[in-house]
């Protein structure tokens, strides 16, 4: 997941977070202010139907009361007060809205309750003939009013109710209207968040696209972006740094260069005056031994030379002209080189007219390069493969050889790594043959891994791109 989505999604998380609990905040303050209201206005309408019954008109109550509302004022004829009691208690006045036979009635808990308390809020479901049933937020009071002589009080239970159907449809509303609201605020504040993160990691994206081209070869400065923001100021530090690191790299290119010419003059004479002592003076056994060691010897410290020039010239000014290189006709060319001189056999499996990417004479160096480590290693038999997969052409060199134990295959592309030191530098190796071929092969856009197991041989595998074959030459 990439910094810009995490930042959006983060973005988004806390908008979401602080718009549920804003949503949450004006959806119970605006349910507490409805209901408040509710109730404030059912308790007025209590006050008026005990004034209007201890007054005895019944007209009265009907006239006095509002048409959405439902009042009801119930006798206790029963002398004991209890739950069975209240719930049978004999309608003394019912509001027109009951309509016909309809009562409203408590919950067995809500009379409990009415005992203890004398005056309490509930909600009653009241159910109507022919209609749905509506919800009733009802306010009940137990109290006694004033009766008929003799008797001068008697207990009732007074019933006001109204339905909250109006308030749970503003709420509904609300919710509705909200979470749309929401939605919209979300979606663009996740477009508007997305975009100027983008904006803001651009320029990021820039330098590491930039970053990702520099090599030893090319130290070109990365992009600088206006102002002073972090952005800018990072890549300032960072083209400061790759001016340093260039530096390095060109003194130290330079302290190769001069050093390896500097020592090809006192190699080229040590092997002269050996040859010269060779052929002009009589040597015993013994002086003789020693001038093929130091023969030996100086022909390995020129090749070490050589090498060395030529690394260095890989990562400075290089001659490196790509091209479509055809490979059937490149491997019979190298097969044609080692086979006088190779005692075991080379062979080649590779179609025609498969065409790469990459400078031929380079590209015949790599060649060269591996099978000639192949021989080192004392294989009999090397295979010169190439597969093409796709829009890679991978290229083999396989041999029977020793092979190589597995420690060693992280670092056989390292400067100066042998596997066995003693028994490569009797062979005369430099130790940076793999290392040129790595360098020749990442040039050409490319890259080169190995494959061995010891007792089954080793096999170094080239992946280049394919190219299209060049169009003939007028004739």
């Amino acid at each position: 997941m990439t910094l810009r989505t995490r930042i959006t999604l983060l973005t988004l998380g806390l908008l979401a977070t602080s718009l549920l609990v804003i949503g949450v905040a004006v959806y119970s303050l605006l349910a507490r202010y409805l209901y408040d209201e509710l109730k404030a206005e059912l308790d007025d309408t209590l006050g008026q139907v005990v004034r209007l019954v201890n007054r005895g008109g019944k007209t009265l109550l009907d006239l006095a009361l509002p048409p959405d509302v439902y009042a009801e004022v119930d006798v206790v004829t029963e002398p004991k007060l209890s739950v069975e009691a209240l719930k049978d208690a004999l309608p003394l006045v019912r509001s027109p809205t009951l309509g016909n036979g309809a009562r409203l009635r408590l919950a067995d808990a809500d009379y409990a309750r009415l005992l203890r308390e004398k005056l309490i809020w509930a909600r009653v479901l009241f159910k109507r003939e022919g209609a749905p049933p509506l919800p009733l937020l009802v306010r009940a009071a137990l109290l006694e009013a004033r009766g008929q002589p003799p008797i001068q009080r008697i207990p009732v239970v007074v019933l006001v109710g109204k339905s909250t159907a109006a308030v749970e449809t503003t709420l509904t509303q609300l919710v509705r209207i909200y979470f749309l609201v929401a939605f919209l605020v979300m979606l663009a504040a996740g477009l508007l968040a997305y975009f100027l993160m983008q904006r803001t990691l651009s320029p990021l994206e820039a330098i590491a696209r930039r970053a990702e081209d520099i090599s030893a070869r090319s130290f070109a400065p990365l992009p600088e972006p206006e102002g002073a923001d972090e952005v800018a100021a990072l890549a300032r530090a960072l083209n400061r740094m790759l001016a340093r690191l260039e530096a390095a790299f060109k003194s130290q290119r330079r302290f190769l260069a001069d050093a390896s010419h500097e020592l090809r003059t006192p190699i080229t004479a040590i092997l002269g005056h050996v040859g010269y002592l060779r052929r002009r003076t009589n040597p015993s056994p013994a002086q003789l031994e020693s001038l093929e060691v130091i023969e030996r010897e100086g022909e390995r410290m020129k090749k070490l030379i050589a090498d060395l020039l030529d690394l260095a010239e890989s990562e400075a000014a290089w001659r490196f002209e790509p091209e479509p290189v055809e490979l059937r006709s490149l491997l019979d060319e190298v097969a044609v080189e080692f086979g006088p001189t190779f005692p075991g056999e080379i062979r080649i499996e590779a179609p025609e007219e498969i065409w790469v990417y990459s400078d031929r004479d380079r590209l015949h160096q790599v060649l060269a390069n591996l099978v000639t480590n192949a021989i080192k290693a004392g294989a009999r038999h090397v295979t010169l493969r190439v597969l093409a997969p796709g829009e890679r052409v991978i290229l083999q060199v396989e041999d029977d050889g020793p092979g190589i134990p597995a420690e060693h295959l992280p670092h056989l592309f390292e400067r100066f790594y042998r596997v066995d030191k003693a028994r490569d530098r009797a062979r005369g190796g430099s130790g940076l043959g793999l290392a040129i071929v790595k360098a020749i092969v990442e040039a050409s856009g490319g890259e080169v891994w190995v494959e061995s197991e010891e007792g089954r041989g080793t096999t170094f595998n080239v992946a280049l791109r394919r190219a299209a074959a060049p169009p003939p030459p007028p004739a």
